[in-house]
């Protein structure tokens, strides 16, 4: 095959001597705009497993890249005053000027042709002149082929907050370096790391509106690159820090990172009758943020997925190859740019996390992404984790003596008003659809018993209705009479008598998502008969043309409601329940008054989100006047919509902030189930940032929920910070004793089993070392 390459990046130079090496027949140009061993930039990153796959790919070139590396184990952050170190990360670091001069010899030894000082205009015509079978589009961020073929590619840019500046120094850092200093105009960061014997990367970068009150805006280049000198000084050991694009002036060396996405890589186009493939690879098809140091990472490994694809095969074989290749390449990619962008967002909100003790600052950066969780962190570096584990426990409350495992931070207790958990576990409230008449039997006895006796530090029962009509199915609890009272009251007897758990009862209305047949007859459908009339904030259906059309609230009907709220609570608080959860989200009544999506009044209960809160604040302010002050209150909310004009995430951080002046103790953050044209992004912990930016931002606890189902994951996000207590649903449908068997698997012993069940502790935690001795013998 002939084979062009548009731009001699890592992209392109590393698949160019790839192709070449598996068939030296083919005919392999790079085309690239600099002279010859000419390039920019400072220092790049790559982990271990990087390297492993450049080994595999070509030892040859992978000698003498590792040969250049500096490396580093460990990372230091350094905010307030303090330095905090974790071990164990394995970052290699090289010259981009020696990388890409390596790849460049490399090529040449191959017979790859190197074509430089060619800026190449049109690709179809460069196609032309080489005949080619091949295109592929390497050229680079600001790629014209991407542009080019749009409509083919579908390219997303996102240009992020931060502004940064790309820097060198002469100061050799030891480790990977996190630096934060503030300012009083808000914080500053750097990344640092050395990429050889005398030279280190260094980064700075600030909010967008940080940038411009500091006046960095307005400054020459040398004033601006001056600044942050001054500003890191304690660092630099007495460097300078340098800039490498003389040729820009002003600030215009700072920049906005753009996160880059393509829906499409493969472009065809008939050049000379024949259809030519154009192909996006690198930082032309897709980006990853500096703060995760996987953009050339992600080039050279598009590189080697397309290169193995095609092998020694001619062009024949390249519909299918690209196929494949586009296919599992933009999965891989979106897995990084998916942790892109959790880093992205940590290092564009340092001031959620500067309110965090040194010690929980620095956790939260090193598991900022989601790709390092609790345990991986663990394995990196175990010390550490034991450390920090120790400091979340004393700041608990729990004294934790040398001879003592430390404790994970989902068992470490947490107090709100006058009750205490003992772990941060709490089982989600879940509709069971099996009462008869709202009074709960012998399934809800076993239901929330035996979670209760399964470890969780509270059980919710699940949406409980306030009167008939305020029912999602027939089949769902109430708390309008004495007899649901007196039922419900029997099983938190139970609850308190055989466990250590705590029980708590979530009270609410369906409103327009009411009068349903049970979920396994046809969820959110109509009943066949028996309806009863529905309202809600506005007139609007749940299901266009399927859904029973609600009446719009009068002010009678808020009245009667309210009471009816009020009834209930005073009945759970009868029945014995330790905790009240008010249920604002997934579209029932309350809810829809605060969407925009379902509340289109025109009174004083629509418009703005301050008169869409007014009726949902009427019912919790009623509500919190007859629970019993000792005893704690949350609200559900949905945090985002998931519709465009919907709620958002910073409709959330307001909303929150109004329950909270109103006397919530947590906001329980969910998201959707407002709206059938929603459109969530689903993934492990996915709904977790709400309770992130809501606990941080509005600085009030926050329950996290979502895609939670591994004790890695609770950990992770109660020791970051991110959320104070994790609420599982679909695990503990799954196994009663999610947190006993969770905390057995990650060979914590000193969780709590009943007394009756004691053998079986031993029984399976025996089972789990024996498995994990096996799975460790040669061969298995």
């Amino acid at each position: 095959m002939n084979i062009i390459c548009i731009g001699g990046g890592p992209a392109g130079l590393y698949f160019g001597l790839l192709m070449k090496l598996r068939q030296p027949s083919h005919r392999v140009v790079v085309v690239e705009r600099n002279r010859p061993y000419d390039t920019f930039g400072w220092g790049v990153v790559f982990s271990d497993a990087t390297m492993d796959n450049l080994q595999e790919a070509d030892p040859v070139s992978a000698a003498e890249i590792n040969a250049a590396f500096n490396r580093w184990d460990d990372i230091d952050i350094h905010f307030e005053d303090r330095t905090l170190t974790s071990g164990g990360h394995g970052f290699i670091g090289i010259g981009r000027k020696k990388l890409l001069n390596i790849l460049q010899a490399r090529c040449e030894a191959l017979g790859v042709e190197l074509v430089f000082e060619t800026e190449v205009a049109d690709d179809q015509e460069i196609a032309r002149k080489y005949q080619a079978d091949l295109v592929i589009a390497s050229d680079g961020l600001n790629s014209r082929i991407r542009t080019r073929y749009a409509n083919t590619y579908q390219p997303d840019v996102d240009t992020r907050r931060n502004r940064f500046v790309w820097l060198g120094t002469h100061q050799r850092f030891d480790a990977f370096t996190f630096a934060f200093e503030k300012t009083e105009h808000g914080w500053f960061q750097a990344h640092a790391y050395q990429f050889d014997d005398k030279t280190s990367t260094f980064i700075v970068e600030t909010p967008e509106e940080v940038w411009q009150k500091t006046g960095i805006d307005q400054m020459s280049q040398e004033d601006g690159v001056k600044f942050c000198e001054n500003l890191f000084a304690k660092y630099l050991g007495g460097h300078e820090l340098m800039a490498n694009a003389k040729h820009l002036r002003g600030s215009a060396i700072w920049i906005r990172f753009p996160r880059v996405i393509c829906e499409h890589w493969v472009h065809w186009e008939k050049i000379d009758g024949k259809p030519v493939p154009i192909v996006l690879m690198g930082d032309a098809a897709h980006t990853a943020h500096f703060s995760i140091g996987s953009g050339t990472k992600l080039a050279l490994e598009d590189a080697i997925s397309l290169a193995d694809g095609l092998g020694a095969g001619g062009p024949d074989a390249l519909p299918q190859v690209l196929r494949d290749y586009e296919a599992v390449r933009s999965v891989e990619v979106l897995k990084i740019q998916n942790a892109a962008r959790n880093s992205t967002e940590w290092f564009e909100h340092v001031d959620r996390y500067a309110q965090f003790a040194p010690e929980q600052f620095a956790y939260s950066l090193l598991t900022r992404s989601q790709r390092i969780s609790h345990e991986n962190l663990r394995v990196r570096d175990a010390k550490y984790v034991e450390g920090f584990e120790a400091w979340l426990a004393a700041g608990a409350g729990l004294a934790v003596t040398g001879q003592q495992a430390s404790v994970p931070p989902m068992f470490t207790p947490y107090k709100a008003r006058g009750v205490t958990l003992k772990n941060r576990v709490v089982m989600s409230p879940m509709a069971m659809y099996s009462c008869h008449d709202g009074v709960p039997g012998e399934f809800h006895m076993v239901h929330l018993g035996s979670r209760a006796l399964g470890g969780a530090g509270m059980v919710v029962a699940e949406m409980t209705c306030v009167s008939p009509d305020a029912r999602i199915t027939p089949g769902c609890p109430g708390l309008w009479n004495d007899e649901q009272r007196d039922a419900w009251k029997r099983i938190v007897g139970f609850v308190h008598a055989s466990s250590d758990a705590k029980i708590a009862m979530q009270i609410g209305h369906a409103g327009r998502k009411g009068s349903t047949r049970l979920a396994w007859e046809g969820i959110d459908l109509p009943l066949d008969d028996g309806n009863w009339p529905l309202v809600s904030a506005s007139a609007l259906p749940y299901i266009d043309g399927v859904s029973q059309v609600p009446r719009e609230m009068t002010r009678a009907d808020m009245d009667r409601i309210k009471t009816d709220f009020v009834l209930a609570a005073q009945r759970a608080a009868e029945a014995g329940f330790d905790w009240l959860e008010l249920h604002c989200a997934h579209g029932y009544l309350l809810s829809s008054f605060i969407s925009p999506l379902t509340n289109h009044r025109t009174d004083a209960y629509g418009g703005s989100l301050e008169n869409r809160l007014r009726y949902p604040l009427e019912v919790f302010h009623a509500v919190r006047a007859v629970w019993p002050q000792d005893k704690p209150m949350s609200v559900r909310i949905s945090a985002h919509d998931w519709v465009e004009g919907g709620i958002t995430a910073d409709d959330a951080v307001e909303i929150a902030r109004a329950f909270k002046d109103a006397g919530a103790d947590l906001i329980d953050c969910s998201s959707g189930q407002v709206s059938k044209a929603e459109k969530p992004v689903f993934g492990r912990m996915f709904q977790t940032p709400f309770a992130d930016r809501v606990r941080n931002e509005a600085n009030i606890p926050t329950i996290a929920v979502g895609a939670i189902f591994e004790a890695d994951h609770v950990n992770s996000i109660i020791a970051s910070g991110r959320a104070d207590l994790c609420a599982l649903a679909r695990p503990h449908l799954a196994d009663p004793f999610w947190t006993l068997h969770e905390a057995a698997k990650i060979g914590y012993k000193e969780a709590t089993w009943p007394q009756q069940y004691i053998a079986g502790k031993r029984q399976y935690e025996t089972n789990l070392e024996r498995a994990a001795q096996y799975a460790q013998q040669p061969g298995k």
